[in-house]
């Protein structure tokens, strides 16, 4: 049995261990502490605070920018990582951060980083910043204080510190030697704290030195800015100065941008036949700069071009037109007609057909009106001719009952109405002719015309014809119709007229013709 002091002794170490092992289970930690507030067997508590807490920036220049570096320390034992940081400057001045090296990675434990702001001064006074960092550190949110003073330099003082800052404060447009207008842009941005309104934007300057204006800069918030458009169109020669105003409710109230421009034009040049292609629109260009039929005709001629469309959008050809229509120059019914669209780089033939009315050259034009660049495409034209094309040695061909209306309006013609004549039959026979798809007369004339007989020559050789008569010519049997100034055949629905070549007929000294007797005594020999 142990004595009495052992079991004195072995109750009293009883007791001790026990009482350690509730002090050690009274300072267990539970699974709904704050995980912040563990701390690592041998560390010590703590989290991440300002190095210094305040800070003092110092002097800031009016008008100018001062960078404020913040120190950040770690005093938990775990890494931290830092997140948004929140800035409140007071009116007279505006805060940015600048650099900021503690979001790049995780703070280790006992670590400094560092927060730079750019500290811009508004008006004069002193100033205070204060700023929010938030954190996975135990509290989770850090403030600092910068403080300091907006000072007026003797530089500075003479500069207007505006309430908008304007970027660029000065449009120049140089010197354009183009007429074509230029466009440039103009930031207003607010640089205060507090909401700007802005009234009114307009431009000062002569009324013809070309400036425009276009904005809907109407209310900017603290740091906000907006786009306000000048376009320069100069009407005159010479130097444009202006100025652009904007009117506000800032403490300054107004705010100016200078603009110069010099418009120096050069001379015209020669304005080419095809125009420079323009986008969004078509253009009409045609394969030849010119038309030209050459020297010596003396027959019908004829030429074709292609009008091609080179631009980017449909061409529609409006209107074909020539100059002078009294030459013998016929614009062709098939190929570009008005009306036409041609897509990009689509094409149509356009066939002219010249059939001398008189020897000489011929200076005449086809013009295109149309829709795209430009609106009209001139194509000049050019040729010598050495003879005429007598129109009377041309068939005229009609279909159904078209010959009865015409027939009734030619009439007998005399020796002094023969050059308004031809021009009559000339437009008579433009307007008819065609009118068949088969005229085996094609080539053949009347060289002598009497009451009721004709002489006809053709490539088939020269026969008479006997008015009410039926004769072969060309393979086709016609029947014989002799009148006092043409002969017409006839072949069941078509009928074909050949108009007597005056030409031919022998006029007296007295400058009459000879009389229907004179041409009768031909076609009796």
């Amino acid at each position: 049995m142990p004595s009495k002091h052992a079991q004195a002794l072995l109750s009293l170490l009883f007791f001790i261990a026990l009482f350690a092992f509730w002090i050690g289970f009274a300072h267990a930690q539970s699974a709904f502490d704050d995980p912040g507030s563990r701390v690592a067997a041998g560390g010590r508590g703590g989290d991440v605070v300002a190095v210094g807490g305040n800070v003092d920036a110092g002097d800031v220049a009016l008008g100018s920018s001062s960078q404020v570096v913040m120190l950040i320390r770690n005093d938990s034992a775990k890494p931290v990582s830092s997140g948004e940081i929140s800035l409140y400057p007071s009116s007279n001045v505006s805060a940015s951060v600048a650099q900021n090296e503690c979001s790049q990675a995780l703070l280790p434990p006992d670590a400094v980083c560092a927060i730079a702001l750019s500290v811009k001064g508004l008006q004069p006074g002193r100033f205070r910043i204060e700023m929010l960092m938030r954190h996975d550190g135990r509290a989770k949110l850090i403030t600092s204080t910068v403080s300091g003073l907006v000072d007026v330099s003797a530089d500075s003082s003479r500069d207007v510190i505006n309430d908008l800052e304007t970027i660029p404060s000065e449009i120049a447009f140089g010197s354009l030697t183009a007429s074509r207008p230029l466009t440039r842009s103009v930031i207003l941005r607010n640089v205060t704290s507090k909401p700007i309104l802005i009234n009114s934007i307009e431009i000062e300057s002569n009324e013809r030195a070309g400036y425009t204006l276009k904005s809907d800069c109407e209310k900017l918030d603290s740091g906000g800015a907006c786009i306000a458009t000048v376009t320069w169109a100069p009407e005159q020669r010479g130097p444009a100065t202006g100025v652009l105003i904007v009117n506000h409710d800032g403490p300054t109230g107004v705010v100016s941008v200078v603009l110069d421009g010099s418009y120096e034009p050069g001379n015209a040049a020669e304005v080419g036949i095809f125009p420079e292609a323009v986008p969004g629109k078509g253009l009409l260009t045609a394969s030849q700069t010119g038309i030209n039929f050459g020297d010596g005709i003396e027959t019908a001629s004829s030429i074709t071009v292609s009008l091609v469309n080179v631009g980017d959008a449909p061409v529609r050809i409006n209107k074909i037109r020539l100059s002078n229509e009294d030459n013998g120059i016929q614009i062709s019914s098939t190929g570009c007609k008005v009306g036409s669209l041609l897509k990009p780089v689509e094409a149509c033939p356009l066939t002219l057909v010249w059939e001398p009315v008189r020897t000489g050259s011929v200076l005449d034009d086809v013009q295109i009106v149309h829709d795209g660049a430009r609106g009209i495409l001139v194509l000049p034209i050019t040729g010598t001719s050495s003879g005429a094309v007598n129109q009377d040695s041309k068939s005229i061909v009609f279909n159904n009952n078209d010959a009865d209306s015409i027939l009734r309006a030619i009439e007998p013609i005399s020796a002094s109405d023969v050059g308004a004549s031809v021009k009559f039959r000339q437009k008579k026979s433009r307007s008819s002719r065609g009118g068949a798809s088969n005229n085996s007369l094609e080539g053949y004339r009347v060289t002598s015309l009497a009451a009721t007989r004709a002489i006809v020559s053709g490539p088939g050789g020269s026969r008479v014809v006997f008015d009410g008569q039926e004769t072969v010519i060309g393979g086709v049997l016609w029947e014989v119709s002799v009148q006092s100034s043409s002969v017409q055949f006839n072949d069941g629905g078509q009928k074909v007229l050949l108009l007597f070549d005056r030409s031919l007929a022998p006029f007296n000294d007295n400058g009459t013709a000879g009389g229907q007797s004179a041409v009768s005594s031909v076609a009796e020999n």
